[in-house]
């Protein structure tokens, strides 16, 4: 049987691994596939660099639409990024007919709907396992393996920079500007980190992984956002010593009123598995009606753990590669004329637990106030920790709630912090038990 042309987009860190573990494993690969997977084609920026690393007769050029309008190429790798280029030329390899392999979570999570509906009606496939936690397979264990579920939430570490640096931040003490510092040197970050620390690299992620689960439209403008870069070294102090560690999650939850689609830090359990997920590394919990929660843990970013993601997608597509598109697996899991318009819910009808911390005059009658805005507010108290004050000074507490809904516990905050007795903002935290 002819073998299956590929062409590579890019000769990065994930293009050079895909690459490499495509040499390397050739045999193995092919037996897997049933047929032999080989890169024909490259295009990269530079020409020279390319060829030291690939040391054969691949044609390499610079110009990507050579390599997408080739007749002779059957797959198209995208591994240059970005949105803009990327999805030109992943529009273009679908208009050609050839099938699609992409790491990119930003052009799917901006411009998926449009790209899968492309394909669908193209009747080739787009493959995206690398776009989400790397070399974890998550992606065909949500589309796949978690066929016979009602899926009802999925939360995960989904960002190896930012769980780098809050690993740093609790088992050192440190502030976060010391730790992002130490994870750029190392190279867990990039020199402009602000995708990786404001969350939005995670939310790409994430809007993907809500997808896949709930049958819904990709939705990345919907998604509520929010970084570590505010969080303080003192909170991630106080909350193990009340039980907890600080992770920055994506969280996607279906309620009856809609989907929750949310990214921030959180307090969870220390005894919890996420909790327990320390460096660069990635892990998600999938809660299924039929299997209860399972835990899909690895490398979810770097050379080969990517690679391994990407030419998985490749053995796939070139297994289904003549195979009927009616019978194929949904991109996004669901039928395409069985997606849901279930609406994204506001992060104001969010419902969680929250962690309150703020500075107050050390005199009668405080608690009571405050207790009383609280519930006024609809906010039950699960627990209060007052830090010991030299006499005379300012006192700070810490408040542990029970369940409320955001808008309530932001109009309460409000509230508190016009207080007369009130001497800080209130940090507010939310809290993740993952039952």
């Amino acid at each position: 049987m002819d073998s299956i042309k590929v062409g590579l987009l890019g000769l990065g860190v994930v293009g050079g691994g895909t690459y490499k573990v495509l040499a390397r494993n050739a045999q193995e690969i092919a037996r897997r596939a049933g047929r032999k997977i080989e890169v024909s084609r490259v295009a990269v920026r530079d020409v020279a660099k390319a060829r030291k690393l690939l040391g054969s007769d691949l044609v390499v050029g610079v110009d990507p639409f050579e390599v997408v309008r080739d007749p002779s190429i059957d797959i198209v790798v995208e591994l240059i990024g970005g949105d803009t280029l990327a999805r030109e030329l992943v529009l273009e390899a679908i208009a050609q007919g050839k099938h699609v392999v992409t790491a990119n979570k930003a052009l799917l999570a901006k411009y998926g709907t449009e790209i899968f509906a492309a394909a669908s009606a193209r009747g080739v496939m787009v493959a995206f396992e690398a776009a989400v936690a790397g070399g974890i397979p998550i992606i065909k264990a949500i589309r796949e393996g978690l066929t016979a579920n009602r899926i009802e939430w999925v939360a995960g570490i989904i960002n190896g920079t930012t769980n780098f640096i809050l690993s740093e931040m609790r088992a050192r003490g440190l502030p976060f500007a010391t730790v992002l510092a130490e994870a750029q040197k190392l190279g867990y970050a990039e020199a402009d980190p602000t995708f990786d620390i404001e969350g939005v690299d995670a939310a790409h992620k994430l809007t993907l992984l809500a997808s896949l689960a709930f049958g819904i439209p990709v939705q990345f403008d919907k998604a509520y956002i929010e970084g570590i870069s505010q969080l303080a070294a003192e909170d991630i102090k106080l909350a193990e010593r009340l039980g907890y560690r600080i992770k920055l999650l994506g969280i996607t939850k279906r309620r009856p009123e809609g989907i929750e689609l949310r990214v921030h830090p959180a307090l969870v359990p220390v005894k919890s598995l996420l909790a327990n997920v320390e460096g660069a590394m990635n892990a998600v919990l999938v809660c299924g009606d039929a299997v209860g929660q399972t835990l899909y843990y690895g490398k979810g970013a770097g050379e080969e753990p990517t690679a391994s993601a990407v030419v998985a997608d490749l053995v796939d597509v070139t297994r289904l590669h003549t195979a009927d598109p009616e019978h194929r697996v949904p991109h996004l899991a669901f039928q395409p004329d069985a997606m849901s318009d279930t609406p994204i819910l506001s992060i104001d009808d969010v419902v969680t637990s929250y962690y309150l911390r703020l500075t107050v005059a050390d005199r009668p009658g405080v608690l009571a106030e405050l207790a009383r805005v609280l519930a006024d507010a609809k906010i039950s108290i699960g627990s209060m920790i007052q830090q010991p004050a030299e006499q005379g000074a300012d006192a700070e507490l810490i408040f542990l709630t029970h369940e409320a809904i955001e808008r309530n516990v932001k109009a309460a905050i409000i509230k508190i912090e016009a207080l007369p007795f009130v001497r800080s903002r209130v940090t507010r935290l939310r809290m993740e038990s993952l039952a």
